[in-house]
């Protein structure tokens, strides 16, 4: 599954709707079409991308890309109900819209040529004009049923304001044009719903997503569980941090918080009840070690692949520079789970209960060599559009000679309708969110909108950055995070990057702050539904997901002021601040909990509250990858940093040495 965000209006419904849909089987011509639908699609990707020339032929990117919209968008209307309501029963209007999707795709593919070549985005025959249209209607349909309400009031607003561009007061003021100029526009131009979005999706994201699928579907979610499980699950906490490692892992497959709450959460959630856990607390940190999934590499979901195809670099750079942020985040969950099991004396699971690591190394080994070519054919030959079709060839020639989860060809057939459910959604989402791109390129707004927030921010960095941060957060509680991100690529980032802040960070940036709503009310869905799995209070569980997946807040910050914590520098000062981030990190996660880890506690009562304090400040000043903050610069501000984690440090160690003489004597 994709990101969804916004499937149905968030709430309730939402995650009832989405448990349906894990569950909906199609069957019939549904399931055909489904099948046939996106095997053709998938061969028309490796025959583009391999530049196999099949039948002596090539599409044009604009002829390719209207094929994969008119199969994929037409699916959408197979697969999602015009009620909200998922049902495998597909009504005889649903039809209708699927052919006419398809019609309507064929004269786009059979006049790309003539359209490039006399210009029809600016002058459409009257043919075209009225299949744009048609074509319009179509996607916002598409959308409203992929991506929910909220994203189809934003899509609909944005595709009809050039119409109306120069009654909107500044900074929104435009260019007015006709209706019947802009809707062509926007289907026919390589910038608007066939622009980068599409493009990302039909070079890069096709393949990774078919990639997640089949490797969740061969066992690999499964193996990955086993190797988390034997690895940490004996220590304390072991049920929790073993959620993190396989929850991160099949979030970076899957590409979808809630999909991966609602299926690693399954196991998870009751292992960690069985070993102490509060059900509050197992539920946040099933929410958080999805999210932080989604961020992950290799994968990352959907949305890494957009940010390649908008900075135009290859995705592999993008991969690199998400993993110091990534490791940030995860060491800092590692650290608040370890420090509250330390609290409460939890203990691991029991070795009965627990894989033996050789076994399933044994067993699996050849999972994690799937994964070395995938990314030896990024990182060494820069094959990021083929990579994962290798990856996925081998993965299917391998689970032939394992017979515990051998593909049959009936799991076949459910691997192809589980992509399929995947892409359409994805595609009817793309295409709506290209309009909103379209809007702001028609009308020529995207520049002075950028001078225009800069001014606002009265060109002070911090006030722009939390300006940037809220704006992503709010974005983010009503689209995909993919929408939210290429809305705020076009509105926000370009007035981060005039600042002079580095164009990746300001990107991921972007990314971070899009998804901080999962698990941050009054939206947090993906804490949302893990509480609903947990049997949990959903907003406590929600502010418990937010303290304990904490550093999400911060270190987007750290990354935009200084671009080595992305990877951006000479080495040793990546490695520098790398160290400072990690030791800051511990700071302000062991502060969060009230217990240093791997230390001791930090008392109780008013002592506490003050040694945390004093404790998330230190781990500030460590953290923190700049100088400049009271005349100190980066090293110094470090030391004063670790001279004041001093006191709370020797509280906690003298803490734990108590605890032990006494427990020694008891």
């Amino acid at each position: 599954m994709t990101e969804k965000t916004g499937t149905q209006d968030r709430g309730g419904s939402a995650l009832e709707a989405e448990r349906q849909a894990e569950r909906l089987t199609f069957s019939g011509a549904a399931r055909w079409m489904i099948i046939l639908f996106t095997l053709a699609a998938i061969g028309i990707a490796i025959n583009q991308l391999f530049n196999l020339r099949i039948g002596g032929y090539s599409f044009l990117e604009g002829m390719y890309l209207y094929i994969l919209a008119g199969l994929f968008l037409s699916l959408t209307f197979i697969t999602f109900r015009a009620g909200g309501a998922p049902s495998p029963k597909v009504p005889w209007y649903d039809w209708l819209l699927a052919a006419a999707t398809v019609g309507i795709s064929v004269f786009f593919v059979m006049t790309a040529g003539q359209s490039l070549d006399s210009g029809w985005e600016y002058a459409a025959p009257d043919r075209a004009v009225w299949a744009s249209i048609a074509y319009y209607i179509l996607i916002l349909e598409g959308t409203r049923r992929a991506g929910g309400l909220v994203l189809f009031g934003i899509v609909l607003l944005f595709s009809l304001y050039p119409t109306f561009a120069e009654h909107v007061p500044d900074p929104l003021n435009g260019f007015t044009q006709p209706f019947t100029d802009v809707i062509p526009y926007f289907m026919i131009s390589s910038e608007a719903s066939f622009g980068i979005p599409m493009r990302a999706f039909g070079n890069l994201v096709i393949g990774f997503i078919l990639f997640g699928a089949v490797l969740q579907f061969t066992g690999g979610g499964k193996f990955f569980n086993n190797l988390a499980m034997a690895m940490v699950g004996g220590y304390r906490g072991g049920a929790a941090k073993v959620s993190i490692f396989a929850s991160g892992f099949m979030g970076s497959m899957s590409g979808s918080v809630i999909s991966n709450v609602l299926t690693t959460g399954s196991v998870s959630i009751p292992a960690m009840k069985k070993t102490g856990f509060s059900p509050r607390y197992a539920a946040a940190t099933e929410a958080c070690a999805s999210t932080g999934g989604v961020l992950m590499p290799p994968i990352m979901g959907a949305t890494a692949f957009v940010i390649a195809s908008w900075l135009s670099r290859p995705y592999v750079e993008i991969m690199l520079a998400a993993a110091i942020p990534s490791l940030l985040y995860f060491f800092g969950l590692f650290v608040q789970i370890d420090a509250y099991s330390a609290r409460r004396g939890l203990k691991g699971l029991p070795k009965a209960d627990r894989p033996n690591v050789m076994k399933t190394l044994g067993e699996g080994w050849l999972y994690i060599a799937v994964f070395a070519l995938l990314i030896y054919l990024m990182v060494a030959f820069r094959w990021e559009t083929t990579a994962p079709f290798y990856a996925v060839a081998l993965l299917l020639v391998v689970n032939q000679f394992r017979k515990g989860d051998r593909v049959s060809w009936d799991g076949f057939w459910n691997i192809i309708v589980s992509v399929g459910r995947t892409l359409s959604e994805l595609v009817a989402v793309l295409l709506g969110i290209g309009m909103i791109v379209g809007a702001f390129q028609a009308t020529g707004l995207t520049g002075p909108l950028a001078n225009e927030l800069v001014h606002m921010a009265g060109n002070s960095m911090p006030m722009l950055l939390v300006m940037g941060a809220v704006t992503s957060f709010i974005f983010g509680m009503g689209m995909t995070v993919t929408a939210c991100y290429i809305f705020l690529a076009v509105v926000l980032a370009p007035a981060l990057v005039q600042a002079g802040l580095n164009e990746l960070a300001v990107h991921l940036f972007i990314l971070y702050w899009g998804m901080v709503s999962f698990i941050t009310p009054p939206v947090a869905l993906g804490a949302f539904a893990a509480a609903s799995m947990a049997g949990a209070n959903a907003f406590k569980t929600g502010f418990e997901a937010m303290k304990l997946g904490g550093v999400i807040y911060v270190v987007p910050f750290f990354f935009v002021l200084n671009p080595a914590l992305i990877g951006q520098g000479a080495p040793t000062e990546v490695v520098f601040v790398l160290i400072c981030a990690l030791v800051g990190v511990w700071f302000i996660s062991s502060a969060l909990q009230g217990y240093l880890s791997f230390v001791g506690p930090l008392h109780s009562g008013m002592l506490s509250m003050l040694m945390r304090f004093v404790l998330f400040f230190a781990g500030l000043m460590v953290a923190a990858p700049v100088g400049g903050v009271a005349g100190l610069n980066h090293t110094v501000l470090t030391l004063s940093g670790l001279v004041i984690a001093f006191v709370p440090f020797a509280i906690a160690w003298r803490a734990s040495r108590t605890d032990d003489l006494n427990e020694g004597l008891a």
